[in-house]
């Protein structure tokens, strides 16, 4: 899981991202989210330039695929940063993972950073590569997946919701209507012909998150259908919203979050 993150800027303009302990009271109009684990979220280019510093470590990285090098392999850069070094990404999640094949959609990546020996992932990871591949890489930075997921914004989601229904998403917006304990809306970021995207959380939270709060949020999308997700999720929705959200979101496209924490994006 990820941790609570606070940003900063670089000279460069570049999204640095550092661990932050964040305290959550109780206060009105507020979800609860579940806390997480420590972790670090940095840009491509911070894997390339400060490699020495992140060895070891778990990262998070939100950036566009460049080039798919094997079934389980393939490189990211960000595209702000000219002349960035790609940095090569193994899922090592154990799950398929499907390159879009719009470009200009991102992805999210948590793993550890590693020096890439082909000899020790395949031996660590039994991913069987093909050392023919990825002579170019070896000893480069490389990134060790343990999860992998499709980033588009709220107002792409609810724009062609088909292209995303049934896939793990990491999404990005801001909180823009609490209407439970258990749903809220993230903001389209005024994506033109958006709408705001619902979320419900499929367990129970631990903390809280405030209307008009960036946050981050990973999950599966579906259509929305009030009886199966009372069903399967035991919401325990008041009838009065149940049928509010029936009325608005019947068949839209509905977030249903594993996981709900601050976001690095400003």
């Amino acid at each position: 899981m990820i941790n609570f993150l606070q940003t900063k800027w670089s000279s460069k303009g570049a999204i640095v991202l550092a661990l932050s302990t964040v305290l959550l009271g109780a206060c009105e109009n507020n979800l609860e989210r579940e806390a997480a684990v420590p972790e670090t979220n940095v840009t491509t280019e911070e894997v390339a330039d400060n490699t020495n510093q992140l060895i070891g470590k778990t990262v998070t990285v939100r950036s566009t695929p460049i080039r798919k090098l094997g079934p389980s392999t393939f490189t990211v850069s960000d595209k702000q940063f000219f002349g960035t070094e790609p940095i090569l990404v193994v899922n090592a999640s154990g799950k398929t993972f499907t390159l879009p094949t719009d470009p200009n959609i991102p992805i999210q990546a948590t793993g550890q950073v590693r020096n890439f020996v082909i000899a020790d992932i395949n031996r660590d990871y039994n991913l069987g590569l093909d050392p023919n591949l990825y002579k170019e890489y070896e000893s480069r930075p490389a990134i060790i997946a343990q999860s992998i997921a499709l980033a588009p914004k709220p107002g792409e989601i609810t724009t062609n919701p088909s292209l995303y229904y049934g896939k793990t998403l990491a999404v990005t917006g801001e909180v823009e209507d609490i209407r439970n304990a258990s749903s809220f809306t993230l903001d389209e970021d005024k994506l033109f012909g958006g709408q705001d995207l619902l979320v419900i959380r499929a367990a129970t939270p631990k903390a809280t998150v405030n209307e008009g709060e960036k946050v981050a949020v990973t999950g599966v999308l579906r259509p929305f259908v009030v009886a199966e997700l009372e069903r399967e999720y035991d919401l325990n929705w008041d009838l009065t919203l149940q049928k509010k959200l029936e009325a608005e979101y019947s068949n839209k496209p509905v977030l249903v979050a594993n996981e709900v924490y601050p976001s690095a994006i400003p």
